[in-house]
């Protein structure tokens, strides 16, 4: 039996039953594939559900505000794709008078969309041919074919690229696209690969030449940049003071308290830090710190102090990115996952 067909065979009898296979509806699968990038199914189908239920169709997801979109995303990370999202809805609404479009060539020019996402809903919409190369992709064809060029390189994206063109063109596309990301994910796992059980190993080279733990390979990441977030969280008479974060940072758009960023871990509260906060709180001001979080990122890792500010005056003119609002009103706005977590264990 060839590569394909075995790889179909094995979906057809271990597949999982997930919502956005039971439809060639678009939008919904537009949906999940956007909220799945860089999301494990587990953690991304209670997002797929609660998106689907306030959003059920591209119109109501195009009259959607900003902050709404951000709320429901709040914890899935890179909220770029969320803002992307209502972006693409609502260019859906005005250029393609609410008709999602099921054409790859149509599909590449929305934002949000890459060739992945394009190649995903145009073939399990309309069963355009197109191939899919998703991480559990490179890593099934880099194990079996033995390909060792890295994934994350130009020529090596493109040889994958061919490759899966080739598998696929005597397939039907939304079964075969379905069929090898699923055995990547449940069968040809990174870790802990189901080898012994799997249907492809007599012919999987790297079963057979024992490699099969060093591929795919892929280029060192970037270095990653650390960062000190201190945070000063300030309440009183059921009021609290937020700030919406602005562009061409970290989680662009959402609300989260007034911070200053240092150089390095405030081990001790120093006279210059002190100062900073008496320039913008006044001279009375107390400070007391309450917990200490690391939050990594794909490219950072952000190492966050809260600490409580009583006593405090400010004075908003000079201070106009900081507001003052009520605590109810400031848990339903979107939120980084850390401020929310925050949210739940300190603030009743």
């Amino acid at each position: 039996m060839s590569f394909q067909l075995e790889i179909v065979a094995w979906y057809l009898k271990n597949k999982r039953d997930l919502p956005w296979r039971n439809t060639t509806n678009p939008y919904i699968i537009w949906l999940s594939e956007i909220i799945l990038q860089q999301t494990r199914v587990e953690q991304g189908l209670p997002y797929f559900n609660r998106f689907l239920a306030n959003f059920p169709d591209v119109r109501s997801f195009a009259n959607a505000s900003e902050d709404q979109v951000l709320k429901l995303w709040q914890g899935l990370g890179y909220y770029s794709r969320g803002r992307n999202m209502l972006h693409t809805a609502k260019l859906i609404m005005s250029n393609y008078g609410g008709k999602f479009p099921t054409s790859y060539q149509e599909l590449v020019k929305l934002k949000g969309i890459g060739a992945y996402t394009a190649a995903a809903i145009s073939s399990f919409s309309n069963n355009e041919k197109q191939a899919v190369v998703d991480g559990n992709v490179y890593r099934v064809l880099a194990r079996y074919f033995g390909i060792d060029l890295p994934i994350n390189s130009t020529t090596g994206q493109k040889e994958f690229a061919d490759l899966a063109k080739q598998l696929i063109a005597d397939q039907e596309p939304a079964i075969y696209n379905q069929a090898i990301m699923e055995f990547g994910a449940l069968q040809c796992k990174p870790k802990a690969p189901l080898c012994e059980s799997c249907p492809l190993r007599i012919d999987c080279e790297a079963y057979k030449t024992g490699t099969v733990g060093k591929l795919p390979v892929k280029l060192k990441k970037v270095k990653v940049k650390k960062r000190y977030f201190n945070y000063l969280v300030g309440i009183a008479d059921n009021q609290i003071l937020t700030k919406q974060r602005t562009a061409g940072d970290v989680w662009q758009h959402l609300y989260d308290f007034p911070l200053i960023e240092t150089e390095d871990e405030l081990t001790t509260l120093g006279a210059e830090f002190f100062n900073q906060i008496k320039s913008i709180f006044g001279a009375e001001v107390q400070i007391s710190a309450l917990e200490a979080k690391k939050h990594v990122l794909t490219h950072q890792i952000i190492y966050v102090q809260f600490f409580a500010i009583d006593n405090y005056i400010i004075n908003f003119n000079d201070y106009a990115e900081i507001k003052s609002v009520d605590i109810e009103v400031f848990k339903q706005l979107p939120h980084p996952k850390i401020i929310g977590d925050f949210i739940e264990k300190h603030i009743d």
